[in-house]
């Protein structure tokens, strides 16, 4: 790792006065059209995923809500790059949260305290998330590691490897007879690519925008996002982490990005034509069948 990437993945918590609520979308836009998945035997209850925006996503199985690596603010060098699908006051009942990494785009956790029920669990990789999430007020915070597996309230969460610029977990959620994995914002590394042993997933949320930090991989491109749903035989893949951007600086100097949500659309129809690819609009809710 580069000393100028070294830098870049240190956790950054900005001042608080410079972090601001990221806008909400005036009116959340209408589902998208129903998705069948495999039949399974015993058959399958509801599944609805619904995009916020970046990597924070909404996933209900049947009437109980994970959600995804929150952030719901900005600073001057983050930024969302689109309305969010959802507001922490918008939020249902959840009844877990899961966070990938500490970075502050994907936890949030000082400002995602607003959140009424800080009885949340809370399923997190690492020491300073659980000190960080204690601290922001959260009672029920749970250090999980890789390969791990812990049930909240009928939802099986178990955390498997990721990679990225400081130390992250993905995690594999199952309910109800439904699979979903995500994948946070990791790279495609021999570890990560070793989950794909585990099975058929029926949906995959993939990071996709092939950052590059100070020039160094941080996060999949999005034709390695599409070979990694290949591997899962992800029944539907839905891009996540693609419209991020920093402040000038950092953008000028420091950021660069190899992965679009229709590029990644594009290369699934050539490397994994089973796998069904769907692009959603912060709010859009997708229903499985």
């Amino acid at each position: 790792m580069s000393a100028q990437l070294s830098q870049t993945a240190q956790i950054d918590i900005p001042p608080h006065a410079e972090i601001v609520d990221a806008p909400v979308v005036a009116v959340r836009p209408a589902d998208a059209p129903p998705l069948a998945l495999p039949a399974r035997p015993g058959g399958r209850q509801p599944l609805t995923v619904t995009r916020i925006a970046h990597a924070s996503v909404l996933i209900d199985f049947a009437g109980k809500a994970v959600l995804t690596d929150p952030w719901f603010t900005e600073t001057p060098e983050y930024h969302q790059g689109e309305a969010l699908g959802l507001g922490v006051d918008g939020l249902p009942r959840l009844t877990a949260v899961v966070a990938s990494h500490a970075h502050y785009d994907h936890f949030d956790i000082e400002h995602f305290a607003r959140y009424p029920h800080l009885d949340v669990p809370l399923l997190v990789g690492f020491p300073d998330m659980v000190e960080r999430a204690r601290n922001a007020g959260f009672t029920d915070v749970r250090q999980i590691h890789p390969g791990e597996t812990q049930v909240v309230d009928g939802v099986s969460i178990t955390a498997l490897p990721g990679a990225h610029v400081v130390p992250e977990i993905t995690f594999l959620l199952a309910a109800g007879g439904n699979t979903v994995y995500f994948g946070g914002d990791t790279l495609l590394t021999p570890d990560v690519r070793a989950i794909a042993v585990r099975g058929p997933v029926d949906v995959a949320l993939l990071p996709v925008n092939g950052l590059l930090v100070g020039g160094e991989p941080a996060v999949s491109s999005a034709e390695e996002a599409a070979v990694f749903a290949g591997m899962l035989q992800a029944a539907v893949a839905i891009p996540t982490h693609y419209r991020f951007f920093g402040g000038p600086k950092t953008e000028a100097h420091l950021l660069t990005y190899n992965g679009t949500p229709f590029r990644f659309l594009n290369s699934l129809r050539r490397t994994a034509p089973d796998t069904v690819g769907r692009v959603l609009e912060p709010g859009q809710r997708q229903r499985f069948t």
